[in-house]
Formats: C-alpha cells, structure tokens, sequence
C-alpha cells in the first residue's frame, strides 16, 4: 500500500512528461536535446559530436532534465 498524496502522485507525472512545444530544449547526459516539432523526434549530438536522433521514449529511458 503506498502513502504518497495525490498531489505528489500528479507533480511526479507532470515532471516525467517530455515537453511538447516545438523547438524544446531538455538535458541527457550532459547533451542538450532539441524537439523537432514537425517529426517528432529529439535531435542532438553524441559524445564525438555526430548527430543523434532521438524518440520520446528513447529520451524516456536515458534520463533527461530541463536542465543541465
């Protein structure tokens, strides 16, 4: 049986949703990660500077933060 509050349940889910605006910037592993609105998809480099393409839930799963 859990004892977390409903409002602390909600603040969870609003903070691991991904933002949805075009042109959102978040933070993966030291990367800055920028949403392409009109594909979707989360677009940055990788550790030796070659672009990297990235989905939601690819992103999900790595960790991110809106900042560095």
């Amino acid at each position: 049986m859990s004892t977390r509050t409903e409002a602390e349940i909600g603040h969870a889910k609003r903070r691991a949703a991904l933002p949805t605006a075009p042109c959102s910037v978040v933070w993966s592993k030291g990367h800055a990660y920028v949403l392409e609105g009109f594909r979707a998809r989360w677009v940055g480099v990788d550790d030796r500077g070659r672009p990297q393409a990235l989905t939601g839930a690819e992103l999900q799963r790595r960790g991110w933060s809106r900042t560095r």
